[in-house]
């Protein structure tokens, strides 16, 4: 009999869920403001959770975020950014991709040889 080596561990991922904010996130939110030393977002917003907590949030209208200073949420941050600016992109709104940090200005196509 031939022993097969030991399989490596996977680590554990945790599930992220990206989201609009909803009328019962508002104390979550607010809490989240205060947290970050910022005033509260107005507006449509979406908003991030991991494994259940609400960690981030984006403005939809200004491009305004806030995040829990207290856990890692830089890559929360960045996937806001990424589907407010692919939601203003579907809906053709250049000013909120301005706001969002994105490049409003259309890439050339690749060079045709």
């Amino acid at each position: 009999m031939s022993r097969s080596a030991p399989s490596p561990k996977l680590p554990l991922l945790a599930a992220v869920v990206i989201r609009p904010a909803y009328p019962d996130d508002a104390s979550t939110l607010e809490r989240l403001a205060r947290l970050d030393s910022r005033r509260p977002l107005g507006g449509p917003m979406l908003v991030a959770e991991r494994d259940g907590r609400l960690l981030a949030a984006i403005a939809t209208d200004d491009g305004a975020t806030i995040a829990d200073p207290f856990s890692p949420t830089a890559d929360l941050v960045a996937l806001l950014r990424l589907h407010a600016a692919d939601t203003a992109r579907s809906l053709g709104r250049r000013d909120i991709l301005r706001r969002v940090g994105v490049s409003t200005r259309r890439r050339p196509a690749l060079a045709r040889g």
